[in-house]
């Protein structure tokens, strides 16, 4: 659109927002119909260490939503000339599980405890045992049936449980509503009925039954919606909240609010099935979108829903590009010490590229890049460790791709539980982060490391709010009984230009001789790196 033609669009209200409450930064994203970022604005923000749960403060959360609308408001009126008084629609998204509960007043119990915390794993191991279905410590039923065993106080006056994008949902609508992306994090979901599961809801009534609370877990969860659905409009009360210039009228449209997961699908068009997406940082997960459940449970895999409803196999490793950042970290220093200093840009792109000129198993090293604790492999504390033998071909081309080998080894190994196990089929994956920022090299690596293709596009980095305001979009804007991804391939993504590379067979021959190294050290990894740093304390 022209400059004219997005003027009259956003007097019109012809565009979408998406807002959505990441770890670290509250983002707010304002498109057209042309799916086009508008306007944008952020708000930075961090968790906080409270009476032992990581949390985020109540007035931060209202804070980042004003500040960033804000911003995004501003950006507006600056580009456009146009004060801001209406949107087509509006989504929220954050960060996915966690534990938010409330009483029949609104009032917040106990301070928001996030994804991060790793305080429930007694009700995990419990649940998962009664349903037989993996519920990993973050989810807001293992942190609900801990404060439970932990017999806390606020549990009896419990009137709602929510997650961060449903409270926000609830504060501007008035809507205790949920989309089954993120509902997936709060509880089991059947596929047949896109809900969740009954049976495993019987179950927990049953399991605390003897306390005698005067609710059942029905009562408390929000009621849950697939994209595309009209889930109220914001109110008088919640436009005055959103924006305190008092512009913003009430009335606009709200579809499902969703999880980061799935707002990161949206974002890179995997919500097909056979289809995948990665996301690669600190730590490293992959969502591949199921044809069928798994035939049994399995600790290294989280099942979870794309926003419309289809099951997700997610693969999460809590270490990836961390320890190769301390080693680039220390190139640096070693440039900069020989008075060459170089930006950084420079420096990946040269280091990693030594890569491809490697041999192709690495050269007989061997590395794990483990920060923390690891949980597919059974590592419970971070202990990075580099390993070579005499015979070993150590030079910084290996050195290099033995890094990026061990960046993809525990989510390799946790891949494998699907498609060898499982069997399940995976036609792509469109990976992003900022390990792809180099062209080729992590694509090549990361193909070869899976032996499937994988794709990098050009609006990977746009991030879950745009993914969002997608959502938003897509429910005003879908033909009648138009798909999710149908809307994202025909329409969203049709001109967006990738780039995919497939597996290289010399690749797949040598990352599967390296990972047979990475596996039989796992046995001594820990208790080896123990000995040393204890022996070296005395």
């Amino acid at each position: 659109m022209n400059h004219v033609d997005l003027k009259e669009a956003i007097t019109k209200g012809e565009t979408s927002l998406g807002i959505e409450f990441g770890s670290t930064r509250i983002k707010a994203v304002l498109i057209d119909r042309r799916f086009e970022t508008i306007a944008s604005g952020s708000y930075e923000w961090e968790n906080l260490l409270k009476d032992g749960y990581w949390t985020y403060n109540q007035e931060d959360i209202i804070k980042g939503l004003q500040t960033a609308y804000r911003e995004m408001k501003q950006e507006v009126e600056r580009n456009y000339g146009v004060t801001l008084r209406t949107v087509g629609s509006i989504g929220f998204s954050a960060m996915m599980h966690g534990y938010m509960a409330f009483d029949s007043t609104g009032e917040l119990l106990v301070p928001f405890r996030t994804w991060r915390n790793a305080t429930t794993g007694a009700a995990a191991r419990e649940l998962t045992e009664l349903f037989q279905f993996n519920i990993p410590e973050r989810w807001s039923i293992a942190h609900l049936y801990q404060a439970i065993l932990n017999q806390e106080e606020h549990v009896p006056r419990i009137d709602f449980v929510t997650t961060l994008a449903g409270y926000i949902h609830w504060l501007l609508t008035g809507n205790k509503a949920i989309g089954i992306g993120d509902a997936s994090g709060i509880f089991p979901i059947d596929e047949a009925s896109r809900n969740y599961h009954p049976s495993m809801v019987k179950q927990f009534d049953e399991l605390i039954a003897a306390k005698g609370y005067p609710w059942k877990l029905e009562d408390l969860l929000p009621k849950v919606y697939l994209s595309g659905e009209q889930v109220g409009e914001l109110t008088e009360t919640g436009a005055g909240i959103l924006d305190l210039a008092g512009d913003l009228q009430p009335g606009i449209l709200l579809c499902p609010p969703e999880g980061d997961a799935g707002t990161g699908m949206v974002a890179t068009n995997s919500v097909r099935k056979r289809t995948g997406n990665i996301s690669v940082g600190t730590s490293v997960f992959a969502m591949i979108i199921l044809e069928k459940e798994l035939s049994k449970v399995y600790p290294e895999i989280d099942m979870v829903t794309t926003p419309n409803g289809s099951p997700v196999g997610m693969v999460h490793a809590n270490n990836c590009s961390s320890d190769l950042n301390a080693w680039m970290g220390l190139f640096r220093e070693f440039s900069e010490a020989m008075g060459y200093g170089v930006d950084s840009g420079k420096l990946f792109s040269v280091l990693l590229n030594k890569a491809l000129e490697a041999d192709p198993d690495g050269g007989g090293l061997l590395s794990y890049g483990y920060l923390s604790g690891e949980n597919i492999t059974g590592i419970d504390k971070g202990r990075p460790l580099f390993v070579r033998s005499p015979e070993s071909n150590f030079n910084l081309a290996n050195f290099m791709r033995t890094h990026l080998f061990t960046a993809f080894g525990a989510l390799k190994l946790g891949m494998d539980i699907l498609t060898e196990n499982e069997q399940v089929a995976i036609d792509s994956i469109l990976a992003h982060g900022g390990l792809f920022k180099t062209p080729v090299v992590g694509q090549k690596i990361l193909a070869g490391a899976l032996n499937v293709p994988i794709s990098v596009m050009s609006t990977a980095g746009e991030g879950g709010a745009w993914g969002m305001a997608l959502l938003a979009s897509y429910m005003i804007n879908k033909d009648q009984e138009e798909s999710l991804d149908k809307f994202l391939e025909q329409k969203v993504f049709k001109d967006v230009e990738g780039q995919e590379i497939a597996p290289d067979a010399t690749d797949v021959k040598g990352f599967q001789a390296f990972i047979k190294r990475y596996q039989a050290g796992l046995a001594i990894e820990q208790a080896a790196v123990d000995h040393l740093l204890e022996n070296g304390r005395d």
